[in-house]
């Protein structure tokens, strides 16, 4: 059997993104914004660009940009203001 390959190319970064987002980025191989890696298809590989896809586009498959960034690390409001009395 041919050794077969994935074609993917990190459409979106990961600055801001939780750390195991951003570790299987790394991973990947990833160094810089559209950049693409050809990767082997095994199962290990398909189960990190899953985890990723919202920042991974896969050749052959459509990407779509997300429309809520829901991998970042959201933090409560400040709340100073209103302990200070104004």
């Amino acid at each position: 059997m041919a050794d077969k390959t994935l074609k993917a190319t990190l459409m979106k970064s990961p600055i801001g993104a939780r750390p195991e987002i951003r570790a299987t980025v790394e991973s990947l191989g990833f160094k810089r914004m559209h950049q693409t890696r050809e990767l082997p298809d095994n199962d290990a590989v398909r189960g990190m660009l899953r985890r990723v896809n919202f920042l991974v586009a896969v050749e052959g498959e459509p990407w779509e940009r997300p429309k809520r960034s829901r991998y970042k690390i959201w933090r409560s409001r400040s709340t100073k203001k209103h302990q200070r009395g104004h």
